[in-house]
């Protein structure tokens, strides 16, 4: 009694080689003579057809049943569950892809607990500390979704600490690359380029690329009272030229008045060593926490993948069980396999387990009557005679 505990790990075929694939299905087919039969028409099939196709004994344990009811029940709510958990899975994996094109650097393979992700797939055991066996399934279900509703709203705020921080040091970066008519330019300046007394002082004028001659021969005739030759280019971007002009302070605001007029623009500035220090100070903090935090965000992105990819796989391994008795009935007596075929096989592939499922299945699949049957316990997509879950890696 109770369904197969096909804790053998078997692969089909020649390829038993370590498989990355990046989808994979979980396929339920009913026994009605022995799991070693199916199994073996199986790999014969596989192999006629498609025999580059990985096949694995998929583990579901023999969970606690309940009432028909309540499975039927159950079901439409795992398939949402199902749902909002994958997404999550895919929005970590994504955050993981984010910070290792913004770190340049690849943190590793992701894995569950240090198994990779395609082994763990293949061969998936059943946590029985985490959900005991005899845990109604819709507590077992419910427990993995507060599980993931934890998961993501931690990531929201660990991205939202990191995003503050990285749009904190862009803002700052962005004043510092800029054009010279908005960029800061306290760090083009130094203290031998200033002139500030009570009667001189000296401006930093933005001039065009193209209009620096004019500049040159107009500057001094601006106003009165301009420092002949005083005038000296800082710095020169594809656009500007940074230029000093010194004068005397009574005819400064003249002297931006018809400059403006001009077309040269006079950028107010103080010469202030130790707030600049301050700025460069605040800024290369900025980094360190951005590097800090982003390595940080990167290795819980890492541990929470692996949980809630195995929150994941758990729900799957419920819906397959609990969909497995809808379809075939109790006592529950399926074989559970894992299949990666190639995008160009997969046709070939689900037109076999159509006759090879058809066959073992006449008792229970009746035709018209049960794809009414079908939309109510949420089989993937298309209603095939056995149950079928797709698993997207990459989403």
């Amino acid at each position: 009694s109770g369904c197969l505990r096909v804790g053998d790990l078997g692969c089909s075929g020649s390829v038993c080689a370590a498989m990355a694939g990046t989808r994979y299905f979980l396929i339920s087919l009913p026994v009605l003579d022995s799991p070693a039969s199916i199994w073996s028409s199986l790999q014969q099939s596989i192999s006629r057809i498609a025999f580059d196709t990985p096949a694995y004994k998929f583990h579901v344990p023999e969970l606690r049943v309940g009432t028909l009811d309540s499975l039927l029940s159950l079901s439409d709510d795992l398939v949402k569950a199902n749902a909002v958990v994958e997404g999550v899975t895919h929005k970590i994996r994504r955050q993981i892809e984010e910070l290792e094109r913004a770190s340049g650097s690849d943190a590793g393979q992701l894995s569950v607990e240090g198994v990779p992700i395609d082994s763990y797939v293949t061969r998936f055991t059943w946590d029985e500390a985490k959900y005991p066996l005899m845990t109604p399934l819709r507590d077992i279900s419910d427990i993995i979704q507060e599980n993931v509703v934890r998961l993501e709203d931690d990531l929201k705020v660990r991205v939202a600490e990191y995003n503050t921080v990285k749009s904190q040091l862009n803002a700052i970066n962005r004043k510092q690359t800029g054009s010279m008519a908005v960029r800061d330019i306290s760090n083009l300046v130094k203290a031998e380029d200033i002139i500030s007394s009570e009667h001189l002082n000296t401006l930093l004028v933005v001039v065009s690329k193209y209009s620096q001659k004019d500049w040159l021969s107009s500057y001094e005739t601006l106003s009165s009272f301009v420092v002949p030759r005083s005038s000296k280019k800082l710095q020169e971007d594809n656009e500007y030229a940074l230029y000093t002009v010194t004068l005397f302070r009574k005819v400064s605001d003249t002297f931006k008045t018809c400059a403006r007029e001009r077309g040269f623009q006079v950028r107010e500035f103080e010469y202030d060593p130790e707030a600049q220090q301050k700025r460069e100070e605040e800024r290369q903090c900025l980094i360190n926490d951005q590097e800090n935090m982003r390595t940080s965000l990167q290795q819980w992105c890492h541990a929470s993948y692996g949980e809630i990819f195995s929150c994941w796989m758990h729900l799957c391994a419920i819906r397959l069980f609990a969909e497995s008795i809808l379809r075939y009935g109790l006592p529950p007596r399926f074989l559970a396999v894992v299949l990666a075929p190639r995008a160009k096989s997969e046709k070939k592939i689900f037109s076999m387990l159509d006759n090879l499922a058809g066959e073992r299945n006449s008792s229970y699949w009746k035709g018209d009557e049960d794809a009414g049957m079908m939309s109510l316990i949420g089989g993937d997509t298309e209603v095939h005679p056995y149950v079928s879950i797709t698993i997207n890696l990459l989403g």
